[in-house]
């Protein structure tokens, strides 16, 4: 995937140095009105005019576009790769990473990164817009601004950011936490099931005792086999057999997010854990989670879930659909075994859910 490189001179009152690395990828953030009041991709290049108050940051900033900007719509396994190896590639010459992304699936990039990026000890900040840049009350200067600020933000000589996060309309919040609830209002994000990082109103206030440290190595490695075999299977009163089936035996199918209901119901038809269990049987993963936003699954608590443990379902605990259809792509891309898939399915890798099991 090619990409190309800009150094943007921030022209700062003194020479800085911190560094940052921005990633950009597409999105409604980077959108300008032409002559003919149509929106079309910002040229980088020109950020100083649109963002002028970057001056008073005074960091080093690079940019790195990919040469063929995507909606986030359009955002696969691929990209996540790209965007993994940039950072792998400058991981040294850089303080932090800040990705310039389209909010639609932003928490799915998040959560893949958090996985895939081995041995982070550095931010990596995910950012957008719910409006263009080039219109009057877009909140994407702020959104930039801020970003930069906590990717920089040091304490002791150390990053005050060690992991993935995603910030947006003053918070910061855990990447693989957050979802995207909102397509009318700034507030786009929410972390139901994990306090906010960071919020900023006149100074930036940390969370520190939230804030997650996961390098468990010396230097970072990236994850770059990611499964896609993976499917979510969406629970409603009604569903019919067919309509499980079909989804069950798609081939080459791995694993399946079950979003159930509530705490981890699922219907006890026994035509529905007759598929189940067939798929189990056959090697497939199933993997639980609410459709709840938050809350979690407390599989076995309730009698329309005891059958689902009986036969190998695996509670997801308070994970997220992102976390989990992505947890499940970096596992199933990384062990060499279902059985070691299931076991790492049940604890928290990157502080994705709760660090113990509750079922």
């Amino acid at each position: 995937m090619k990409n190309k490189i800009i150094h943007i001179n921030t022209a700062a009152p003194k020479p800085s140095s911190h560094s940052i690395l921005i990633i950009y990828t597409g999105g409604t953030m980077g959108m300008v009105y032409d002559e003919s009041g149509a929106l079309v991709p910002f040229d980088f290049q020109l950020i100083m005019e649109e963002v002028p108050s970057l001056r008073n940051l005074q960091l080093n900033l690079t940019v790195i576009a990919f040469e063929e900007l995507i909606d986030s719509s359009d955002m696969n396994p691929d990209h996540w790769v790209a965007m993994a190896r940039i950072i792998k590639e400058y991981y040294e010459s850089y303080d932090g990473f800040l990705i310039l992304h389209g909010t639609d699936t932003m928490a799915y990039t998040a959560s893949a990164l958090s996985f895939m990026l081995e041995g982070l000890s550095k931010p990596v900040i995910l950012t957008g817009a719910q409006l263009p840049i080039g219109a009057s009350r877009s909140d994407a200067r702020e959104n930039i601004i801020t970003a930069l600020e906590i990717t920089s933000a040091k304490k002791n000589g150390k990053p005050i950011v060690q992991e993935v996060c995603i910030f947006f309309d003053r918070f910061l919040l855990r990447g693989n936490r957050a979802k995207k609830v909102e397509s009318s209002h700034f507030d786009a994000f929410h972390s139901e099931n994990y306090p906010n990082l960071a919020e900023a109103g006149i100074y930036i206030e940390y969370n520190e005792a939230f804030l997650g440290n996961f390098a468990d190595q010396a230097t970072l490695t990236i994850q770059e086999e990611l499964d896609s075999h993976v499917t979510i299977l969406k629970l409603f009163p009604g569903i019919n057999e067919k309509v499980v089936e079909g989804t069950l035996n798609v081939p080459g199918l791995r694993a399946v997010v079950l979003e159930t209901f509530g705490a981890g119901n699922a219907p006890t038809a026994p035509w529905f854990l007759a598929a189940l269990r067939k798929a189990i049987e056959k090697g497939i993963i199933i993997y639980n989670v609410s459709q709840c936003v938050g809350g979690k699954v407390l599989q076995g608590r309730y009698k329309t879930s005891q059958m689902l443990d009986s036969i190998g379902v695996i509670g997801g605990n308070d994970s997220t659909t992102e976390a989990a259809v992505t947890k499940l792509m970096y596992l199933l891309g990384k062990e060499n075994s279902v059985e070691a898939v299931k076991e790492k399915l049940k604890f928290a890798i990157r502080g994705e859910m709760q660090a113990n099991p509750s079922y």
